[in-house]
């Protein structure tokens, strides 16, 4: 797969790209990441890429023919995107399901926006789709470029060393993750719970279907409606439900 991400800042993007699991997919050729710095992309000689918005307002707004310039310049490579992705606060949420949906593409450009937004005709004339990664205001689209970047990359083939761990991570099917423990047993006067440590494989499985859906439905209720649950898991959550209905009761 690859990605190529449009940016002011380029030099934001090395610390991210230059570890952990997105280095390692990088140097075993699972994923291969381009970043342009857009300035390149200009043509007058202080390297513009804003100036003030028609109509009046606070701030600058990106300029439109350097970001069409370039993605032109990444087509002139041989390869046509799948996707040309805006990071912006008015686009659909980023969330698991949009990462593995990007993961199954093989080529996606991602524009970075700063200052007071983009030239429309970007939104409307190059990007293909606009993605958010939260409802809060950033200095820039970098970092949610790096975000997308990362999610999309552990879910390829090969990224991560140990496959059941994605497959079991928070959001996968809904639901958050149970909580983990580790050694030592005692901490603080803090125990690790028993069933962990009894050896019960069914038990243990049990327990931890259990406290996913304790923590979704205590933190995050609302991805309940579409999780993915088994039976047992539908009659847990039911199970938890009625009990805290008996505890708001008590209240």
């Amino acid at each position: 797969m690859r990605f190529d991400l449009v940016t002011i800042f380029p030099r934001m993007c090395d610390g991210p790209l230059g570890e952990g699991i997105i280095r390692r997919a990088i140097e075993r050729g699972i994923v291969d990441v381009r970043v342009h710095d857009l300035r390149d992309h200009t043509t007058d000689r202080h390297r513009s890429v804003d100036d003030v918005p028609y109509g009046g307002g606070p701030g600058m707004v990106f300029k439109p023919e350097p970001l069409f310039a370039a993605v032109d310049a990444i087509r002139a490579q041989g390869s046509e995107p799948d996707a040309v992705i805006l990071t912006s606060p008015q686009g659909k949420a980023f969330t698991q399901a949009e990462a593995a949906r990007l993961a199954g593409m093989r080529h996606v450009v991602l524009l970075c926006g700063r200052y007071e937004g983009v030239d429309d005709r970007v939104r409307t004339g190059l990007a293909t789709e606009e993605l958010s990664i939260g409802d809060y205001v950033l200095s820039g689209g970098e970092l949610p470029a790096l975000v997308i970047v990362d999610a999309v990359v552990r879910l390829l083939p090969g990224a991560v060393g140990d496959e059941e761990s994605v497959e079991a991570d928070s959001f996968t099917r809904g639901l958050l993750d149970f909580p983990v423990f580790t050694r030592p047993a005692g901490c603080r006067g803090m125990a690790v719970p028993d069933v962990l440590m009894s050896g019960h494989h069914a038990e243990i499985r049990r327990w931890r279907k259990r406290e996913a859906l304790r923590r979704t439905l205590e933190s995050r209720p609302e991805l309940l409606a579409d999780a993915e649950l088994d039976s047992e898991e539908r009659e847990m959550l039911r199970a938890l439900m009625e009990e805290r209905g008996a505890e708001y009761g008590r209240d």
